[in-house]
């Protein structure tokens, strides 16, 4: 219960709270409890339970999209969230004793925690499809500054020297003082450094990002489709124009935003792209499906997608989600499983066929993009088509199904990583919020807040040259990580030389 507790307490260094000296306590109190215990199976339940309380307290609105249709999955309520924190509190746990099993106290226990975390951490963006929700390096995305240090080292290199500083209480005062104020120092020296240096002028491209606005619960139901689709289109046909240094136009409608099917319906694309103003594109989210032969009968494919449209209707480009969130958009394993999927209709979705780059035709003035639908924009060095430097990342969602929480706040600080990660400026547009530009240095430049209707008008950011971090991408977190538990090892053998002890 005591670990579970010290758990919990280090999510409130999450987005939106971003209490981080938390970590100061809760981190150090995993490794004593850990370290105390006498056997492995005590240590690795103690270890288990602190990162139990950590995902059930940072996961928790998980339990909103559940309740959009509670008739359904009210049910899985007290399951859902407390089954996830289960398998991901292993990532904390393996860690942990580890650490405590094999390295002595002090900088060789610290240094091999931290590198080990970090491992743990590339291990979850990859099991099971992955799921690097609330890696430890986002608690300091509150701003700009301190978290320049991922376009060197990815978010999960940060979330490795924030282990680190975090664990310096469990050290002798002076050498603690001394590693802690280097770290800061080296931060703050990195953040301004790239920082200082003038962002460059920003590119003749007008965004328009429109905030529906529609509650989940509201979102499907048949006899408000034909409204939603008209908010959208009045808002769109709202859009302030072009303003100065502002050339080419794009709006941007969030992930599913049309009620209807923009691929396929020539009579809703007609009216999308009539609501746009001359020369502009429509990039709007939307579901996808593959009909069975004749028309006839249920799809035989369906498709989270976005569109490109022109004003006169025409088609100009199509993105399929590629990176599907399992149980939501389809069910693992469903021969086996006789589950329903969240997400309205019981259909599993089809991944499409990976990264790409959106391309527009050239006369519309519109550099090429990568698009990220929902949580597709969590994975580090997975958001760009391999080999292939797009201009900026466009990430539409709908955050909707998590309410007020702190669900959608975790998601933007995501996106904002990516953004530093890759030095390339970010859009988000968000059904309910929190809608946002980011420039390639993950400086907010311009944000809509949850819950609020309206448009979010700028000029689209500039590239940023492209990063350490965005040319090798997890090999640095890596890298980082493995040397961080072979100086760990190296100290190891040091301590039991100098006390005469052989290897284990």
């Amino acid at each position: 219960m005591t670990a579970a507790a010290f758990g919990a307490l280090a999510a409130a260094a999450l987005p939106p709270v971003h209490l981080v000296p938390v970590l100061f306590v809760s981190l150090p109190a995993l490794l004593v409890l850990v370290g105390s215990r006498a056997s492995p199976g005590a240590a690795m339940l103690t270890g288990w339970a602190w990162g139990f309380g950590h995902f059930v307290a940072g996961l928790y609105w998980i339990s909103h999209a559940l309740l959009t249709e509670a008739e359904r999955f009210a049910w899985l309520v007290p399951l859902a969230v407390p089954a996830i924190s289960a398998l991901l509190a292993l990532f904390i746990a393996v860690p942990a004793v580890v650490a405590c099993r094999f390295f002595p106290e002090g900088w060789s226990r610290v240094l091999a925690f931290a590198g080990l975390w970090t491992l743990g951490e590339l291990a979850r963006g990859l099991v099971l499809t992955g799921f690097p929700w609330n890696l430890l390096g986002t608690v300091w995305a509150f701003g700009a500054l301190p978290v320049q240090g991922a376009a060197w080292l990815g978010t999960p290199g940060l979330s490795a020297l924030t282990v680190l500083l975090a664990c310096l209480p469990l050290l002798p005062r002076r050498s603690a003082l001394a590693a802690g104020g280097g770290l800061i120092a080296a931060g703050l020296a990195v953040g301004l450094l790239r920082l200082w240096p003038e962002e460059p002028p920003a590119g003749p491209v007008a965004i328009r990002i429109v905030q529906g606005n529609i509650a989940q619960t509201h979102k499907w139901r048949d006899e408000l489709r034909a409204a939603h689709f008209r908010r959208y289109l009045q808002l769109t046909a709202a859009v302030p124009e072009a303003g100065e240094g502002e050339g080419p136009m794009v709006v941007v409608w969030p992930e599913t935003a049309s009620p209807y099917f923009l691929d396929s319906d020539e009579t809703a694309r007609a009216f999308a792209g009539a609501a746009l103003r001359e020369g502009a594109v429509l990039i709007a989210g939307t579901v996808r499906l593959e009909r069975s032969a004749g028309g006839a009968g249920p799809p035989l494919r369906l498709w989270n997608s976005l569109v490109a449209i022109a004003p006169d209707g025409a088609l100009l480009g199509i993105y399929d989600k590629h990176h599907l969130v399992p149980f939501g958009e389809y069910v693992p394993l469903r021969s086996i499983l006789p589950l329903e999927t969240v997400v309205p209709g019981n259909i599993d979705f089809s991944a499409g066929p990976g990264p790409s780059t959106l391309r527009l035709p050239a006369e519309f003035g519109v550099p090429p993009a990568s698009p990220l639908i929902c949580y597709e924009v969590i994975f580090p060095g997975r958001v760009t088509e391999p080999g292939v430097r797009p201009a900026w990342l466009l990430n539409l969602t709908n955050d909707a199904w998590f309410g007020v929480s702190s669900g959608p706040y975790q998601h933007l600080a995501a996106a904002r990583m990516r953004a530093v990660e890759e030095g390339l400026p970010l859009v988000r547009a968000a059904n309910t919020g929190v809608s946002a530009v980011f420039d390639s240095r993950g400086r907010t430049v311009a944000q809509l807040g949850l819950n609020e209707t309206g448009v979010l008008a700028t000029p689209l950011p500039a590239p940023g040259e492209r990063t350490p971090f965005a040319r090798l991408g997890l090999l640095l977190p890596a890298g980082v990580a493995l040397g961080l538990v072979g100086v760990g090892l190296v100290v190891r053998r040091t301590w039991r030389d100098s006390r005469g002890l052989s290897d284990l």
